[in-house]
């Protein structure tokens, strides 16, 4: 199939706006709110039964979602080694998909204290179905588009997705907030008068929206051509995943360029993942400022992905990354003075909230596209992906880890933002080292 096909790239960024939707309700919002309520008991007690086990119900979800990242990491390389050699990237990508998507709506079963275990399993086997289903998304960005592209068609794939999640992140607040629009009873005795059933059918919404929409990207994504020979597919797949580690010895921009990644985006996606829990727990925010300051982030991310893309036409990817950590930066100093005790509070974190907008989209888009950029001439794209997907689950995991244990040692959650503040500042130095003739401004 010819690169820069419209329709084939237009398909293949739909897939951003089919499962974004699992980013913004799932992990940011809706979900991590139903959680907190309906598994702290009536006299306040948060302290839960998994399994045998008495665990604060916070601290759970935070080990299920690095739990999930955990395997992702073990589990990708070798997926994507066997999915590069067999050709069928098409049908590990709809795997993860439907299992994230059926996963969601399976939800809808999660009602509290008494199946929490159920609860877990399923945001467990949801967020592995996210995560899996990137890295063989991603890895079709080379196969689609030329390099002087990548960018934009990246920029694109993040501007849809945010879109996309924002509104249908709209209509379930709504559904929350108005359920009488929906046809839900105010009446608790009856079934459809359930407080809890509004945000249980938002988790089936989020999975329906997710299925529904990959079958797009499904329907005009290319099938990728399998390797001749025989031979057990498996050790064939570790054979893929072996020679893409040798051959990342040989490629020092492509090496220092996931070195800096890790660093600068075990940043980015702590803040992404706990600056819901920072507003409430430290600074005290009610939950709809919180849900306003991330429906801004997302909007906001929509221009900061296509800008950003427009930098790096201009002055090259290096300058644009570069550029957008200074901005990140600026971000954690700032939250670091904003105090629950100002008067103004509220006004401070949506004014963080808009910068780490800007800079969220483009750092995230600009990221795939110049990994893209540094890859060699190769079939095996998902091997390479594998490497950059896993770098960036084990970083949320070491992130979201220090986050916790700086508050722990200090007793002062603001003090977690000195690791990010350094994790950035590493990221910043070792991305000097990536520069390369491949990652030069368009003329």
């Amino acid at each position: 199939m010819a690169l820069n096909d419209k329709k084939v790239i237009n398909g293949w960024a739909m897939y951003d706006w089919a499962n974004s939707v699992y980013s913004l309700v799932i992990t940011s919002t809706i979900f991590p709110i139903y959680y907190a309520s309906v598994t702290v008991a009536k006299d306040g007690n948060d302290l839960i039964d998994f399994f045998g086990m008495r665990i604060i119900n916070t601290v759970l979800y935070s080990y299920g979602l690095s739990f999930s990242f955990l395997v992702l990491a073990i589990l990708l390389p070798v997926l994507s080694g066997i999915a590069d050699y067999s050709g069928n990237k098409k049908n590990f990508m709809k795997f993860f998909a439907y299992l994230g998507s059926i996963s969601c709506a399976a939800l809808y079963f999660f009602t509290g204290r008494a199946n929490v275990e159920y609860g877990i399993i399923c945001s467990i086997m949801a967020s592995i179905g996210f995560g899996g289903s990137l890295v063989f998304y991603n890895a079709y960005l080379p196969e689609i588009a030329t390099p002087e592209n990548y960018d934009r068609v990246s920029a694109k794939g993040y501007a849809l997705g945010y879109i996309g999640s924002v509104l249908l992140m709209i209509v379930n607040l709504f559904m929350v907030e108005k359920k009488e629009w929906f046809g839900f009873s105010t009446d608790p005795s009856t079934f459809l008068g359930d407080p809890t059933l509004p945000s249980r059918v938002v988790f089936v919404t989020v999975g329906l929206w997710w299925a529904s929409f990959s079958q797009i990207t499904f329907a005009r994504l290319p099938k990728s051509t399998s390797k001749e020979g025989e031979g057990n597919i498996i050790s064939k797949g570790f054979n893929e995943l072996v020679k893409v580690w040798r051959s990342l010895k040989h490629l020092p921009k492509t090496r220092n360029f996931l070195i800096a990644f890790f660093f600068f985006d075990m940043g980015v996606q702590t803040i992404m993942y706990l600056a819901a829990t920072y507003g409430s727990d430290e600074l005290k925010l009610k939950s709809s400022v919180l849900i306003l300051s991330i429906l801004v982030i997302q909007l906001v991310a929509i221009g900061g992905a296509y800008l950003f893309a427009y930098v790096s036409k201009l002055r090259g990817n290096i300058f644009s990354l570069s550029f957008m950590i200074c901005l990140w930066l600026i971000c954690c100093i700032s939250v670091f003075f904003v105090n629950k005790t100002d008067t103004h509070v509220e006004h401070e974190f949506e004014g963080v909230a808009l910068l780490v907008g800007l800079v969220m989209g483009g750092i995230q888009s600009l990221s795939r596209a110049t990994y893209s950029k540094l890859l060699p001439e190769t079939d095996d794209h998902a091997s390479y992906f594998s490497f950059y997907d896993v770098c960036e689950k084990v970083c949320i995991v070491l992130g979201t880890a220090l986050f916790g244990f700086m508050q722990q040692i200090t007793g002062d959650m603001r003090n977690s933002v000195w690791p990010l503040l350094v994790a950035f500042i590493i990221g910043f130095i070792v991305l000097q080292t990536a520069k390369s003739p491949k990652l030069k401004a368009v003329d």
